[in-house]
């Protein structure tokens, strides 16, 4: 029992140093304010705005409507979309898109992350919180399709004069920009009826295609691989440790029988 009490201990106080060490790591490539993306100007454009919304409603017309249908929008066409749209209006200061460089775009972001875990100060709430950290760099990302949404597989993640773990990119793609849409009334639907998504001539390609099945992109596996892994480790130490109890409980068993 004092052996089994001393290896919880352990790996209580493993995974909170563990947890302080990811922390320290994160600290090194991000920063303490944000830097907000710009947001392209709605003034005087009425022209683009209008030939913009009737290419996204014809859009979701023929989704519902046709059997095939296709969608085609330049990285200026998306972000004037993210300014001018209400649903999307969380994007905005935060993601832009900056261009396409062959099937992947480059996406300037300014995220937020939670810091490291302190005692909250007087007038907050809980006892325990955090500072925000802001992640400002740049995603190298090609979109896809996970079920009913659209997601980025992350490539990379730049951050000027830091490098950002390998592992810290894997964790976050795929990244399910979407998912907070896939319950409204508008963007849920039209998603689901996707097959497609894909970069071509510079423009990224929403598209439905007759007969074709949607195959996604980024599979469940990618999504929850950090998460898997995580798993994986806690059930080796957990073998490990009821493979340990178990030799001191027999060695212990087998020296009480020869002492009888």
């Amino acid at each position: 029992m004092i052996i089994a009490l001393v290896v919880m201990v352990f790996l209580v106080v493993f995974s909170v140093v563990t947890l302080f060490r990811q922390y320290n790591e994160i600290a090194k490539f991000t920063v303490e304010k944000p830097a907000p993306m710009a947001v392209s100007p709605l003034e005087n454009r009425e022209t683009e705005l209008n030939s913009l919304a009737e290419r996204i409603e014809s859009f979701r017309q023929n989704l519902t409507e046709t059997p095939s249908a296709s969608l085609a929008l330049t990285p200026e066409e998306m972000n004037l979309t993210i300014a001018a749209y209400e649903p999307l209006k969380d994007l905005q200061g935060t993601f832009r898109i900056l261009s396409i460089e062959g099937d992947t775009l480059r996406i300037g972001i300014s995220f937020q992350l939670n810091g490291k875990p302190r005692r909250s100060h007087e007038g907050e709430k809980g006892w325990i919180t955090s500072d925000p950290r802001y992640l400002n760099g740049t995603l190298i990302a090609r979109p896809g399709l996970l079920k009913h949404e659209v997601v980025l597989k992350i490539e990379n993640i730049e951050v000027p004069g830091e490098v950002v773990p390998r592992e810290f990119i894997e964790q976050m793609s795929p990244y399910r920009i979407t998912e907070r849409y896939l319950n409204d009334t508008v963007i849920g639907p039209a998603m689901a009826k996707l097959t497609h998504v894909s970069i071509a001539d510079g423009k990224v390609v929403f598209s439905r295609v007759p007969g074709e099945t949607p195959t996604d992109v980024i599979t469940n596996d990618q999504v929850d691989s950090a998460s898997r892994r995580l798993f994986t480790l806690l059930g080796i130490g957990a073998c490990a440790f009821l493979l340990f109890a178990g030799i001191v409980v027999f060695f212990g068993l087998r020296a009480k029988a020869a002492d009888s």
